[in-house]
Formats: structure tokens, C-alpha cells, sequence
């Protein structure tokens, strides 16, 4: 795999790669949770049209997805009295 650059982003690390023909997304939060996404290269003609994809509504729907990973991983250490 073959990082490319970080696409900018306030409130996560956005790293994109290239690998077997395709682009990976990696958006981190934290370093505790990630969220990967897979675009095949020939669906985009450049890789900065990649970017586009981090529009307004895609970034609400990542930060409510990591916040319901958050909740999921929270509760299933509670549920199993690894915390309190």
C-alpha cells in the first residue's frame, strides 16, 4: 500500500492511499477508531477528485458513525465489567 498525501480535515487525520488499483481512505479520530473506505480508480479520473467525496453531509455521517462506534465499544466494555 502506498500512502499519497492527508486530505485536510479539523477534526480527523484523513490519509489516502493507493493499492491494487485502488483508493483507500483512511479517516482516523483519535487514534482510537478508524473508518476505511475503498474507491475503485477508475471510478474518479484524479485523486484529488477524491476530495470531493469529504463534502459537508459525508463528514456528519463519519462523525455520527464514530460517535456510534464510541457508544458500541463503551457499552460492551461496560456490558463485560472491563470498566465502570
Amino acid at each position: 500500500m502506498r500512502y499519497l498525501r492527508d486530505i485536510p480535515d479539523p477534526a480527523y487525520k484523513i490519509s489516502l492511499y493507493q493499492w491494487n488499483g485502488k483508493y483507500i481512505i483512511k479517516i482516523e479520530a483519535g487514534g482510537q477508531y478508524e473508518q476505511t473506505y475503498k474507491l475503485d480508480q477508475t471510478e474518479v479520473e484524479t485523486e484529488e477528485e477524491v476530495d470531493r467525496i469529504f463534502d459537508e453531509s459525508f463528514r456528519n455521517q463519519v462523525a455520527e458513525r464514530f460517535r456510534q462506534m464510541h457508544r458500541d465499544f463503551t457499552e460492551s466494555l461496560r456490558r463485560n465489567e472491563i470498566i465502570f
